[in-house]
């Protein structure tokens, strides 16, 4: 048989070997996915949803704003006895503990497993996914901007390593998933530093800071690495189906390589996070910021204020504090990891001189402590922010800047993150219903036709005029319910 004859026949079986291993391959992750999300969806509580529970689990996605409802909503509400041990590694949380009634975490679903089932509420909040990636990005790359008051990257490494050992609290480079994304850059931003100094240079090449590859990694490079990869794109979608590189699942390893191998397989994982949303307490919105935390007053405020009441745990111990931040450690917290004593005296106030007793708590009250705790918090935030982005200046995320940013990077974003987007988008239309309930609990007919009645000489003109704020928000409340569910944002 001719040598060339020979040769088509072996690459022929062989395609047919290759083929045949992959559609195996394939079908062997379709099992695997498919069972892993029968099996949770299986375990999803059937009771009230809407109903608080227990405990208060508070599964909080970087970048959505969740830190300032801790420190402005759950603080307000819950004293620290309340609150669960936290970590971000290795779960120390006992759900034996009777008097723990609150855990706030950027851990994913998959704890969930170790709380009491059938006794646990879960709220989140959610953001436009181009805006988290963004968000992401200028995070990372402003805590890592704080190391650079180091002379290299050696020092800055064990400064941080002997504050962190000093340091009784969680600090930013031991949580999820800032301590992956936050050595990373600060590597990147010190090698980019390095060679500056190598070239004797201080000329940039460019005036837009998501491109500015002398002083920082271009925001291209940072979406299409690997890490950002494994980590950022579509962490929303993993992290509330339970599925991120920090989970407490043992398949989750495998279940995580089969959806980044066979993209397809993603949306068994979205139907997941959809039905994790629907059985959710509360969703909010990073982007209706104004209406979420009102609801979030009324939906979860008040049925915690209740619960609390009922059991004597609100009012002995409990205080309001008023400052901008309580001294805590919290997942988000951005603690500085340099030594300079003027910033870090900025990371938290004092609440001795501020604490407000907690007696008679209301949904109003709630409200109006959040408003002067998010005005400080804000604050802290922005000086924060500015005085970490100097360091990589002229390099500055603005607003402006964000706009300016090709639409080809855009729509990058857009392309990793579809489970997010999808995701984001069916999260809208719970938040649309969530704004009906709410604007039909505040309407009740029964109520507002006892207002009507002519009794106790109210007159019913007087009674038109007490019960129009509400008629007008109640309008308010259903139009914007109705936009959204014809017009969802991307």
């Amino acid at each position: 048989m001719d040598s060339t004859v020979k040769c088509t026949i072996l690459l022929i079986l062989l395609g047919l070997v290759v083929n045949a291993f992959s559609v195996t391959d394939y079908e062997h992750c379709e099992n695997v996915v498919k069972k892993w999300a029968t099996n949770s969806l299986k375990h999803e509580s059937k009771e009230d949803k809407h109903a608080l529970k227990d405990l208060l689990f508070f599964l909080h996605v970087p970048r959505t704003g969740g830190r300032t409802y801790f420190h402005c909503f759950l603080k307000k509400l819950y004293s620290s006895s309340l609150e669960c041990p936290r970590s971000y590694d290795k779960l120390r949380f006992d759900p034996s503990k009777e008097k723990c009634r609150l855990l706030v975490t950027h851990d994913d679903y998959s704890i969930s497993s170790k709380l009491p089932r059938g006794r646990t509420s879960v709220v989140t909040i959610l953001r436009n996914p181009i805006d988290r990636v963004f968000s992401t990005y200028e995070f990372s790359v402003e805590v890592a901007a704080r190391f650079l008051v180091h002379p290299n990257l050696t020092s800055a490494t064990q400064m941080a390593g002997r504050l962190r050992s000093k340091n009784k609290g969680v600090s930013t480079l031991d949580i999820w998933p800032w301590k992956y994304l936050v050595p990373w850059m600060r590597e990147d931003l010190f090698a980019r530093r390095d060679a500056r100094k190598t070239r004797g240079t201080s000329d940039f090449t460019s005036g837009d800071p998501y491109n500015m590859e002398d002083i920082v990694m271009p925001l291209l490079n940072y979406i299409n690495n690997p890490i950002s990869h494994e980590i950022v794109h579509n962490g929303a979608t993993f992290q509330i189906a339970g599925l991120t590189n920090n989970s407490y699942l043992p398949e989750s390893h495998e279940v995580r390589h089969c959806v980044d191998k066979y993209n397809n397989l993603g949306d068994y994982v979205l139907q997941v996070a959809k039905k994790r949303l629907d059985n959710m307490l509360y969703v909010g919105l990073t982007e209706d910021h104004r209406e979420s935390a009102t609801m979030f007053a009324n939906v979860v405020g008040q049925q915690v204020i209740s619960q609390l009441v009922n059991s004597n745990a609100i009012g002995k111990g409990a205080n309001v504090n008023n400052s901008a931040e309580q001294g805590t450690s919290f997942s988000d917290s951005e603690l500085d990891q340099n030594t300079n004593s003027d910033e870090k005296g900025n990371e938290t106030t004092s609440s001795d001189d501020n604490e407000v007793n907690q007696d008679n708590m209301t949904v109003e009250k709630l409200m109006d402590t959040y408003e002067v705790c998010i005005s400080g918090l804000r604050k802290t935030q922005t000086r924060r922010r500015i005085a970490s982005l100097k360091r990589i200046s002229p390099a500055n995320f603005t607003k402006e800047a964000r706009n300016r940013v090709p639409q080809m990077v855009l729509q990058r974003i857009q392309s990793l993150n579809k489970l997010d987007v999808e995701l984001y988008e069916y999260a809208q239309g719970i938040f649309a219903k969530q704004h009906k309930q709410a604007a039909e609990k505040l309407f009740d007919a029964r109520t507002l036709g006892s207002i009507f009645i002519y009794s106790g000489g109210i007159k019913l003109w007087d009674a038109c005029l007490w019960t129009m704020p509400f008629v007008l928000l109640f309008i308010f409340l259903f139009v914007n319910a109705k936009r959204r569910t014809l017009k969802l944002k991307i």
